[in-house]
């Protein structure tokens, strides 16, 4: 995250305006030393100046192990799109595949997830925000939908834990999403502030089994979400309740956590008190992606270096990368892939 001649991270992970960086941009994240940076489809046009992109993102702040994320989740939500980059199919065709095959499902899920990882890590891009372990219920609002595999936690569980050893045998680090469980809003937490009123035991038996399933993965985002049962006042992001008591002991997850998106509408307030209260609820890091450098300096004032124990969260999600494999017959995956895929309804 940092080497011993350099000054620590900023518990800061940003997005850029464009496609090129500007030199405003350049001396913030110069100035801010943010962790890292998250790229949208604003900044992506084709390979060549992506991957031109990611290295002056890491070269602005000096640091070429910067992690560098992207949300290359499948379906409608995908930042890479063709002519210059694959369709990839969306979580909930692997989930109706697993219905019928459920082997074939898994290793369906584990190819488009280790072709994923080949796609971005020859742009630079090492952290991909999936899975998505979200279990949704009818009546909930489509903000997750087709995004998640369904609604049975086995086996969304199972599916989700063949995309994160899809993602680590190609060298990109997997993120869960949404801790503790978005699947039962009723509200779309880029608009508004959804209220989720299930009961704990309910919730520990549904929308934390695929989370706890899954523990022992290097990082995870948090859903900006109010679960009365658990905290009536405040959204898990902010929660020092949800974080301590839901997310570190009750589903046990231990890598580092990452706010959402830290200027979605659930939340209230200035985005400097929002990322505070983050911090001191138990986020490792504060997420912010629209590439506003008025907001991003706001946010830079309000928070300061990585903790030591997100430090080391971090460091030990970093060390997964090293043991990928190094090469694969990408074309040879992509056809198993498709052949797999033709069972799906």
């Amino acid at each position: 995250m940092s080497g011993p001649d350099q000054k620590p991270a900023r518990a800061l992970i940003l997005g850029c305006a464009g496609s090129k960086l500007g030199e405003e941009e350049r001396r913030f994240f110069r100035d801010a030393n943010p962790l890292g940076f998250i790229l949208f489809e604003r900044n992506c046009q084709d390979p060549a100046q992506l991957r031109a992109l990611v290295a002056d993102l890491r070269a602005a702040i000096g640091r070429e192990d910067a992690p560098v994320l992207i949300d290359q989740e499948g379906g409608r939500v995908c930042r890479l799109r063709p002519p210059y980059w694959r369709a990839a199919p969306s979580a909930a065709r692997f989930g109706q595949l697993a219905e019928r095959k459920p082997e074939a499902a898994l290793e369906a899920a584990w190819l488009n997830a280790r072709l994923l990882a080949g796609e971005l890590r020859a742009l630079g891009v090492t952290v991909d925000c999936v899975p998505v372990l979200d279990l949704p219920v009818a009546g909930a609002d489509p903000v997750i939908g087709d995004r998640a595999f369904g609604g049975d936690a086995e086996r969304t569980a199972s599916l989700g834990r063949a995309v994160c050893e899809g993602l680590l045998a190609g060298g990109v680090l997997p993120v869960l999403k949404h801790i503790p469980g978005h699947g039962r809003a009723h509200a779309d937490s880029h608009r508004a502030l959804p209220v989720v009123e299930t009961p704990a035991a309910e919730l520990e038996a549904t929308d934390f089994r695929p989370f706890r399933l899954l523990s022992e993965m290097p990082l995870a985002m948090t859903a900006h979400i109010v679960y009365t049962a658990l905290d009536p006042q405040r959204p898990a992001t902010l929660s020092k309740t949800v974080i301590e008591e839901a997310i570190r002991k009750r589903i046990g997850f231990d890598g580092a956590l990452m706010t959402d998106d830290i200027s979605m509408s659930a939340l209230e307030g200035a985005l400097a008190d929002r990322a505070r209260a983050a911090l001191a609820a138990g986020c490792d890091a504060i997420l912010h992606c629209n590439g506003r450098l008025e907001e991003m300096t706001a946010l830079a004032g309000a928070v300061g270096p990585l903790p030591n124990a997100a430090h080391d969260r971090f460091s030990r999600a970093e060390a997964l990368r090293g043991r990928a494999e190094q090469d694969a017959d990408m074309a040879g995956l992509a056809a198993r892939l498709a052949e797999l895929l033709e069972a799906a309804p």
